[in-house]
């Protein structure tokens, strides 16, 4: 495996001299500022405007949504309900589940159908206490005040996360329909209980650390981890129930038929009703930063011990909507990552590289590449979705179609556009099945990884 780190350095002289001379804000240099910017009269209707609305609403370019109806010339034939994640980060389990449901909707002939994200989201809690809990024990002999030990410390039970980390969670526990394990209030409000199993969790890093440091054996430190993860357990049973080992699935079709599936276990609801085999689908990635076709991992990413971790494929963009295009147009959503907040005009529903013109109010207008934005910590993946349609013209991509977790009244009715050229800068991962990627692309996974630093952009998870 190739391992990508940074190159510690010493503090330069340059550095150490602008420290010591540091430039400082003046009474003059303010009353300069001042005075230019009372001069242009422009500032002050800027100000008039801006002031009282948000940037995307009060800037929002009228021509570029007017460009971009939210009408597509490929669209799934479904539409099901939209879901609502309310107050979590919970996006990327939610935008799989929406997918895994329409391949059941249409079998079972249904209207509407949602799959259990808080079952998901309870193993999910568990498995990354311990994910955290073994990684404490791995880095134990590190200083505590390292960057790799302050960054495991930092936020140990994120609500987010990436595709292959769904994946492992499903093959191990599977799912279960919504009904039979529903929302709590600290499913849909996360905060509190994310809050206080980090804070305990922070107190285990550090009892942890110090048995080793007493010379504790391996097989003492791991007694120790189980107990510890025992109350994580009875805080996430405590706050969102305990999930079911059994279920019955009932429901009514289309044609007011009723069918009921007693005593089903969540994994054999998983492999006999969803029939999605989730195995197979590949996480494909646009780094501009790193050599395409190339396989990539993070460090430390990953929440079930025993799965095999997250791994990428790095494409180019046009080669990754080229595939996204095709899955489309063959009836089948894609899931999908992006960095939502850019922007983004909320109450129109789109995402659009024109659709907010800072430089009218500011005269400026953002300028840096892709790669650039990735390398200064301007951009990463933040929220996962599901493509649902396209618009093609010429052959080419004009617009798509998202399927979005945030409820009905979010968007145009829980829907978002998104242009083609949004999906180029700001997209950065889609997911398919290895049977919708040239044997070139697959091929990719057999290769050694090259493993990026945990605080890579590309270790970022979907919320």
């Amino acid at each position: 495996m190739t391992v990508l780190r940074l190159n510690p350095s010493a503090t330069s002289s340059y550095g150490r001299h602008m420290r010591n001379t540091m430039d400082k804000v003046t009474a003059t240099q303010l009353s300069t500022y001042n005075d230019e910017f009372n001069a242009d009269v422009k500032n002050k209707l800027a100000t008039l405007t801006i002031s009282r609305d948000s940037y995307s609403e009060a800037l929002g370019d009228r021509s570029s949504y007017l460009q971009h109806p939210a009408v597509f010339s490929h669209k799934l034939s479904i539409d099901p309900p939209i879901t609502n994640q309310k107050r979590s980060g919970r996006c990327w389990i939610f935008a799989c589940l929406n997918i895994l449901r329409l391949q059941m909707m249409q079998e079972y002939k249904l209207e509407e159908l949602e799959l259990s994200q808080p079952f998901v989201f309870f193993y999910d809690k568990l498995e990354k206490a311990n994910w955290f809990l073994e990684n404490v024990l791995a880095t134990a002999d590190e200083d505590v005040d390292g960057r790799v030990v302050q960054y495991l410390l930092k936020d140990p039970v994120n609500d987010g996360g990436q595709f292959d980390m769904i994946v492992a969670l499903l093959e191990k526990y599977g799912v279960v329909p919504k009904e039979a394990y529903p929302e709590t209030f600290h499913t849909s409000n996360s905060g509190e209980m994310d809050a206080l199993i980090t804070s305990r969790l922070r107190e285990f890093a550090e009892q942890l650390r110090q048995a080793q440091a007493e010379g504790k054996s391996a097989e003492e430190l791991r007694e120790r981890k189980r107990g510890m993860l025992a109350e994580v357990h009875r805080v996430l049973v405590v706050s969102l129930g305990q999930p079911p080992e059994r279920v019955t699935w009932a429901f009514y079709n289309k044609d007011k038929k009723f069918h009921e599936f007693r005593g089903i276990s969540p994994l054999e609801f998983y492999k006999s009703y969803v029939k999605v085999d989730c195995t197979r689908l590949v996480s494909l990635i646009n780094d501009p930063r790193n050599a395409y076709m190339r396989k990539y991992t993070v460090q430390y990413l990953g929440n079930v011990a025993e799965a095999q971790g997250v791994r990428y494929v790095n494409v180019d963009i046009e080669s990754m909507k080229q595939y996204a295009s095709r899955v489309i147009q063959s009836g089948r959503p894609v899931w999908f990552g992006c960095d939502v907040g850019k922007f983004r005009i909320s109450s129109k529903g789109l995402l659009d590289c024109k659709a907010i013109d800072y430089k009218s109010a500011f005269n400026f207008a953002l300028g840096s590449t892709k790669a650039q934005r990735l390398q200064y910590g301007d951009s990463a993946m933040t929220h996962a979705m599901v493509l649902t349609g396209v618009h093609i013209e010429d052959d080419r991509p004009v617009r798509w179609r998202v399927e979005n977790s945030w409820g009905d009244a979010s968007g145009v009715k829980g829907y978002l556009t998104l242009t083609d050229e949004w999906f180029s800068e700001y997209v950065y991962q889609i997911v398919l099945d290895k049977s919708d990627l040239p044997q070139r692309v697959v091929d990719v996974l057999d290769q050694d990884a090259v493993e990026l630093p945990p605080w890579d952009p590309m270790g970022a998870l979907a919320q």
